[in-house]
């Protein structure tokens, strides 16, 4: 019976931790612009501050959600649904 090849303890670890930080930035990013984009609609359609943190906060937990969806479906380093990334 042939061996199944495993990464190394390295790989995996420093695998994991760059998808980690690139899943983060990934979702700070999402947050941030959503805040910002809400910003930008909070005055013409009377929307308070705290619909806007609820806007932003939605669209983080999306990207989120993209991003270990991403990993679930393709074994990377990386939060992108593009192949090869």
């Amino acid at each position: 019976m042939s061996e199944f090849p495993l990464p190394s303890t390295q790989t995996v670890i420093k695998g994991a931790k760059t998808y980690g930080r690139d899943l983060a930035e990934r979702v700070v990013s999402t947050g941030l612009q959503a805040f910002v984009g809400g910003l930008v609609l909070t005055q013409p359609f009377d929307l308070s501050m705290w619909h806007n943190a609820g806007i932003a906060g939605l669209a983080a937990a999306g990207s989120l959600l993209k991003g270990l969806v991403a990993r679930w479906r393709d074994v990377t380093n990386s939060a992108s649904l593009a192949k090869g990334v």
